[in-house]
């Protein structure tokens, strides 16, 4: 197929312009929703083909959308009545094991409840959706949507494992940012089972209600090259900012159980009720996790996007998981994502970065470019030693390495990949790898 070539004079008209990456179409549905408000519009996606697609209630709404390159759909139901509907649902009587969030694409509240719900309460909530009205849909799902933590390693305290999120600093201080719900302000944290490895002590929590917490490094800084994500091989994905991800996104998430998995943002502005409470505001996405993968990195093209709270399933089966959107959090802790030199003048928490080129800044890290903060750093091992040994051997790290450790320590005996052509695609675009 050959495309129609335009004058070098010409200037294609906005349907024609290609969107780059899927921030950049994100980022065009978000204006054109926040410039139309949320009583014409009902939300935004990234469509099949990377184009974004928003959501309209009117003619008129429409013809604006599409004047700006992107598609338009027309629903019945605003933002504002979608909203609303999460109000009345929010106001009835609690029940654990319940969760609900925003389908833009098919302009309808999702209903969905777990195996430990009873049949009593779920009539009652079906009731309640009934009043509302018709685009509240009520579905049941397997398993039990729980927050991810166990009692098992690598990073442990007192109420059990998580997984290190990213790496953010107030201007004097450093610290990881995870899971709220991995525990309460003081928590201790270590890198073995023995508790001789102290790695920092959680200084703010937020949960229920929200789901992120700081814990703070011992030493007060994470090193140089806290900004990188392994992703297996020595190798990393350099983290550049932070963002608001778009429904449709293409995601990756990883965590100390499960290592990396990728899915998509199936919706936004989530609430869940754990039994130990009620969380509002999340990502929903169809990306597995695992106990231990709470408060471990969601990211997508080298953009922080949230850390892991909760869902059902595990990456057998598949299943949902919900995550803390990292600017909300960040906004709220007074914190700033650490990133490269390179791109510690752009606004973070704000916008992500350009899609990478050639010369991304998000790219491999060769192992001997990084220092104590990130997995990269790992090099002249014996052959054969594994790689907990390698992170938990004093003479090749500092204290910053072992908590991203925590994080990512899976990640090179990833288990799942979906596709291998996915995998070989991500790696050349990003040029990182895994095993």
């Amino acid at each position: 197929m050959v495309a129609q070539a335009a004058m070098a004079s010409e200037t294609p008209p906005a349907s024609a312009r290609p969107f780059s990456s899927a921030g950049t179409a994100g980022d065009t549905g978000a204006a054109l929703v926040a410039k139309l408000g949320t009583a014409r519009t009902a939300g935004s996606w990234i469509g099949g083909d990377g184009r974004p697609v928003v959501a309209v209630t009117d003619a008129r709404a429409a013809q604006t959308v599409r004047q700006a390159g992107a598609e338009a759909k027309v629903v019945s139901h605003s933002m504002n009545e979608l909203k609303s509907a999460t109000t009345t649902l929010r106001s009835a009587p609690r029940v654990a094991g319940t969760a609900w969030s925003l389908d833009y694409r098919t302009n309808r509240v999702v209903v969905q409840a777990d195996r430990t719900v009873s049949a009593a309460d779920w009539s009652r909530m079906t009731q309640v959706a009934a009043r509302i009205g018709g685009f509240v849909q009520m579905e049941r799902t397997k398993g039990t949507f729980t927050t991810r933590l166990n009692g098992a390693q690598p990073i442990l305290s007192t109420g059990g494992r998580c997984s290190a999120g990213f790496n953010v600093t107030n201007g004097g201080s450093d610290f990881i940012l995870t899971a709220g719900h991995c525990g309460p302000a003081g928590s201790i944290w270590f890198a073995d089972n023995q508790g001789n490895q102290q790695l920092g002590k959680t200084v703010s929590s937020n949960f229920p209600g929200n789901d992120f917490s700081l814990v703070q490094y011992n030493s007060g800084k994470a090193g140089d090259g806290a900004d990188v994500v392994a992703v297996g091989g020595g190798k990393g994905v350099r983290i550049t900012g932070a963002a608001d991800p778009a429904v449709g996104q293409r995601v990756f998430r990883s965590g100390s159980t499960s290592g990396l998995h990728d899915g998509q943002v199936t919706g936004l502005n989530a609430t869940v009720n754990y039994p130990e409470g009620t969380v509002t505001g999340l990502i929903e996405t169809n990306v597995c996790a695992e106990p231990g993968d709470s408060g471990g990195p969601l990211f997508s093209e080298g953009v922080a996007l949230g850390v892991t709270s909760g869902g059902n399933g595990d990456c057998t089966t598949g299943g949902t998981t919900f995550f803390q959107p990292i600017t909300k959090a960040m906004a709220a802790l007074n914190v700033r994502l650490i990133v490269s030199a390179q791109n510690a003048g752009a606004a973070q928490g704000t916008s992500p970065s350009p899609a990478p080129s050639g010369a991304a800044t998000q790219g491999a890290v060769a192992p001997s470019a990084a220092s104590p903060g990130s997995t990269a750093p790992v090099t002249g091992a014996a052959q054969g030693e594994t790689l907990l040994a390698q992170l938990t051997d004093t003479r090749n790290v500092g204290p910053g390495l072992l908590v991203i450790a925590g994080s990512l320590i899976a990640l090179v005996a990833t288990r799942y990949i979906r596709a291998e052509q996915d995998r070989k695609a991500y790696q050349r675009y990003y040029s990182a790898t895994w095993g």
